[in-house]
């Protein structure tokens, strides 16, 4: 509430062009607010006279947390001059993402204005594969050399430190650049002034590869609970750090990602009310197709047993039941399971286990749903025994092929390199509608004798 008082006190002064008030409300702002409130702008000329409005140095801290077509509209309104101040004042990994996004003619002017430093950062990330840890990861930290001195260490700290996206954790390297260890900021100054660095320093270092996938990288900052961890190349030289900040960016975005996979979407990394119409149908219609085209077994399986459906019509309207029932249960177990993977709490090795596990829990929930359903379709429903005997050995069947299916698809989906929420409940519900129909009409044959 006293966020949107302080954002209503902001646009009157906007509105009533109080721009040197304005300017100094803003200054005491966070960043982050800033940039909420620059967002929630309707109009994008009042979004530009803000950022114009700022301090230059506040204006590239704010610039970063803008979404991107924000950042785009920004950069385009500027000449080259001023968008390249903005770039350079920008941390490097910021700045490469901003590249990333922008037309490749914008990138090839605002690189040639950059200042040489600036240049070489960005191309430096820009040459690595996309969701990659190099391609995430910051070139701006604190570097120490092992026979510095505590007293000398401090003093670089103080030169370099501000241009530094931490200066919390300063890393350890040799005259080749390889990474020896760490030392925390704290421990410098709490050590004596004549003190060696390479007796000081953390020598059990974990660090990342350039080449390591970001969701892997996620994964190893949750493990360690680190706040910050190294990235070296395959030599073990140092090339970058990457933060914490950017591990919470990272997750939103996979956990995004499997969303959209588990619900049968090709995954967007565009927010949804800026994605169009023809965007968005293009994400969904390749899925809905082939979905579509693999439910039409299922049709086909009711009409080859056309002839068995006219002599004991009231199968038909138990249709739907079993179907959803055994979809519902699938998806269950796929969604635990594909958890399971995403955390590692489920290793290949565990497969036996997790399948002997889920056909146990299976059953248990199969015998409960028959057991409830069979006494509906006596006492509500009132058809014969064995009508009901047929429809609830079917649902047993159905529920311990769909946990069955469900837990073993994401599985080998991932052992062949898949993401395993390819597998979620949209393409396993297809698979078990189509086999508890085939379950359904034999089960019926046997017992009925259709």
């Amino acid at each position: 509430m006293e966020e949107m008082n302080e954002f209503d006190e902001l646009m009157e002064l906007l509105e009533a062009k109080q721009y040197t008030k304005l300017r100094q409300h803003l200054a005491e702002m966070n960043d982050a607010d800033i940039a909420a409130w620059m967002e929630g702008l309707e109009e994008e000329e009042n979004m530009l006279k803000v950022f114009r409005i700022l301090p230059k140095d506040l204006a590239a801290d704010v610039f970063s947390y803008l979404d991107v077509d924000i950042q785009q509209k920004i950069i385009t309104s500027m000449s080259e001059k001023e968008a390249a101040n903005i770039i350079d004042n920008l941390m490097a990994d910021d700045a490469a993402d901003l590249m990333e996004e922008m037309p490749a003619n914008i990138v090839k002017k605002l690189l040639a204005n950059a200042s040489p430093e600036t240049r070489r950062d960005i191309n430096h990330l820009l040459r690595y594969p996309e969701d990659s840890a190099g391609s995430i990861m910051t070139v701006e930290y604190v570097d120490l050399k092992e026979n510095l001195t505590v007293a000398e260490s401090i003093e670089r700290i103080r030169k370099v430190g501000v241009d530094s996206e931490t200066i919390n954790v300063c890393y350890v390297l040799d005259a080749g650049r390889h990474l020896k260890g760490t030392v925390a900021l704290r421990y410098l100054l709490l050590s004596d002034d004549y003190e060696i660095i390479g007796d000081i320093m953390h020598e059990n270092v974990i660090a990342l590869n350039t080449m390591m996938d970001q969701e892997e990288v996620a994964n190893q900052f949750k493990k360690y609970d680190f706040t910050t961890m190294p990235v070296v190349d395959n030599e073990n030289r140092l090339v970058g750090i990457i933060t914490v900040d950017d591990i919470v960016d990272i997750m939103e975005e996979e956990a995004t990602e499997d969303m959209e996979k588990m619900a049968a979407i090709v995954p967007s990394d565009k927010p949804y009310m800026r994605t169009s119409v023809w965007e968005t149908y293009k994400k969904r219609i390749p899925w809905l197709l082939l979905l579509m085209i693999s439910a039409t077994f299922t049709g086909a399986i009711i009409s080859s047993f056309e002839d068995a459906l006219s002599v004991c019509a009231i199968l038909v309207a138990y249709i739907p039941m079993l179907m959803d029932t055994g979809g519902n249960a699938g998806g269950q177990a796929s969604v635990t399971v594909i958890r399971g993977l995403s955390l590692g709490e489920i290793e290949y090795g565990d497969v036996p286990r997790v399948i002997w596990k889920e056909i146990r829990v299976a059953v248990f929930c199969g015998v409960t749903l028959a057991a409830a359903n069979f006494v509906k379709l006596l006492v509500l429903d009132q058809v014969t025994v064995m009508v009901a005997l047929t429809v609830c050995l079917t649902l047993v069947a159905a529920v311990l092929m769909a946990m069955f299916i469900g837990c073993v698809l994401p599985v080998g989906a991932k052992r062949l390199g898949f993401d395993p929420a390819v597998m979620a409940s949209p393409f396993i519900t297809t698979i078990v509608d189509a086999l508890s129909l085939l379950v359904y009409f034999r089960i019926a044959t046997l017992i009925l004798k259709l």
